[in-house]
């Protein structure tokens, strides 16, 4: 299945204003959220087909809220390609094994993110 839509969760309005214009520009549907509550309760209405989800947020993080979408039944299918500064192998492991798909390092190299969202 194609990926159509996609929910960007991240608290920072540039990176939220930068990844919309790339996908919208490459014709995704694209729907935002700045924290991970809402990106969860987002996630949980339009069932996205793909969510780029910030780890490092105020409040509940991007591991924690993989790890709850991963495990709610509702939103356990939806692949998630966390998008984050934090680029240690130890980080990206404790990621995967969060439930995520997939791993970028911000700053977002456009070509690589666009290569692993036509992968899934």
């Amino acid at each position: 299945m194609p990926v159509k839509t996609i929910l960007i969760v991240d608290d920072s309005p540039t990176e939220r204003h930068v990844l919309s214009e790339l996908l919208t520009g490459r014709g995704f549907v694209v729907a935002t959220a700045d924290d991970a509550e809402t990106g969860i309760a987002r996630a949980k209405t339009l069932l996205p087909d793909l969510i780029l989800m910030d780890v490092v947020m105020p409040g509940t993080n991007g591991y924690q809220a993989t790890r709850a979408l991963t495990r709610d039944e509702a939103t356990k299918n939806i692949p998630i390609i966390l998008c984050t500064t934090k680029n240690q192998e130890t980080d990206k492991i404790w990621g995967m094994r969060q439930g995520a798909r997939d791993y970028v390092v911000k700053p977002v190299d456009h070509a690589e993110l666009l290569t692993k969202i036509a992968a899934i």
